[in-house]
Order: C-alpha cells, then sequence, then structure tokens
C-alpha cells in the first residue's frame, strides 16, 4: 500500500495519545474522523512500526499492548476490579449497568458508599480511601478514555466495553455453571494429588488469560 503522509494530518496526536495506552473515541472529533476516513493508512503505518491499531465497532481506537508493564498491568487490574464493583453494585441498585456503563454517569457523591460497601476488594487494589479511589482508578479512567470527567459526574464512555465485555463474560459464565448444577447435581468428585495439581495450573493458565485479555 502506498501512504501518502500528507493526508495523515493527525499522525503525531494520534500516534502519542495511542502510544500512552489513550483511547480514541467520538469525543475527539478531530482525531476519530482522521483514524475513521483513513484507517487502513494508519493501521498500515503503525503496523509497520510494530504497534497493532485496533478499531472496536462500537467507536473507539487504540493500540494492542505489545509487552505490558507492570504498572499497566496494575492499572487493568484496578479497572477490570472497579468494572465489576460497579456492576455489581448497580444490579444491587436496580438499575442497569449496560446502560450506565454505555454512556452514563456516576455521581462523585456515590464513591463514599461504594467504598464503603467494597472496601475489602478496594483494599486488595491499594485502594483505602476516596481520594485514592479518584486518583488511582477515576482519574485514570478518564486519562485512558474510558470516561469523563464533568462537575460532579464522571461519565463512562464507549471503550468501557472492553472491561464490561469481559464482566457479563464472567457471568454468563458463571450462570451457565449454576443452571447446570442446578439441572445435573453431580456429586463431588474426590482429586488425586495430580488432580489437584492440574487443577492449579488449569486455574493458573485461566487467570493468566483473563489476565492477557483484559490488557490486550
Amino acid at each position: 500500500m502506498h501512504l501518502d503522509l500528507s493526508e495523515l494530518s493527525q499522525l503525531a496526536p494520534i500516534f502519542r495519545e495511542l502510544f500512552k495506552g489513550y483511547h480514541v473515541s467520538r469525543r475527539d472529533p478531530e482525531l476519530y474522523a482522521q483514524l475513521s476516513n483513513f484507517q487502513d493508512q494508519y493501521r498500515a503505518l503503525f503496523k509497520a512500526l510494530g504497534f497493532e491499531l485496533v478499531c472496536d465497532t462500537r467507536g473507539f481506537y487504540y493500540f494492542v499492548p505489545d509487552t505490558a508493564t507492570a504498572q499497566v498491568n496494575k492499572t487493568a487490574q484496578r479497572l477490570a476490579l472497579f468494572t465489576f464493583i460497579i456492576v455489581e453494585h448497580l444490579a444491587d441498585q436496580g438499575r442497569d449497568p449496560i446502560a450506565v456503563l454505555d454512556g452514563g454517569s456516576l455521581g462523585r457523591d456515590e464513591l463514599p458508599a461504594l467504598l464503603e460497601k467494597y472496601r475489602d476488594l478496594f483494599v486488595q487494589a491499594e485502594v483505602t480511601s476516596q481520594d485514592e479511589l479518584e486518583e488511582k482508578i477515576m482519574r485514570r479512567m478518564t486519562q485512558l478514555g474510558f470516561a469523563s470527567e464533568e462537575p460532579g459526574i464522571y461519565r463512562f464512555l464507549p471503550p468501557m466495553h472492553r472491561f464490561l465485555d469481559v464482566c457479563l463474560s464472567v457471568q454468563q459464565d458463571r450462570d451457565l455453571a449454576a443452571s447446570l448444577h442446578s439441572i445435573l447435581p453431580l456429586p463431588a468428585p474426590v482429586l488425586a494429588d495430580d488432580d489437584i495439581d492440574d487443577e492449579d495450573d488449569a486455574l493458573a493458565r485461566a487467570i493468566a488469560d483473563e489476565q492477557q485479555e483484559m490488557n490486550a
């Protein structure tokens, strides 16, 4: 493919944002329009430079990280944990999690109660106060294009589907397992030591696969 760099007028800001992990969506009209109009050219150019540009059909672009650093892993884990918490919190309130996470909003005044309700989980993510919740999670979400901060609220943007998809997938697996268990009440197996080792290996692989998908 012949590349006419003169057409890629937003190359520098696009690369700068994607390189730092930001998700370009329709809230970035100039960058998004440029990527949409010259998607093939940008994909080919970035591929030649060693980067994979992904276009999600729900309206956002991002780089698949080649090698995730420990800090990226930690951020991804925190954002994924927060998404799981939000989904459960909204469901408990009778609110539709998908409707909220797909363009809806969460009030800053909801954060203290959220932190208190799920304190044990937040502690695992090294989040123990509202300031840390906003600094380590909410601000990172806005910096990476998953949300925007408006007066008194955080509004979720289309890239949230990356974490929401994982949550829904896990929930579907749980529902299926519960359904099968209720239909087929099988006796609990007695595991030999070799079986236990195999189970541990399978669990480790599953966790590694899920983390890789969240970091992708």
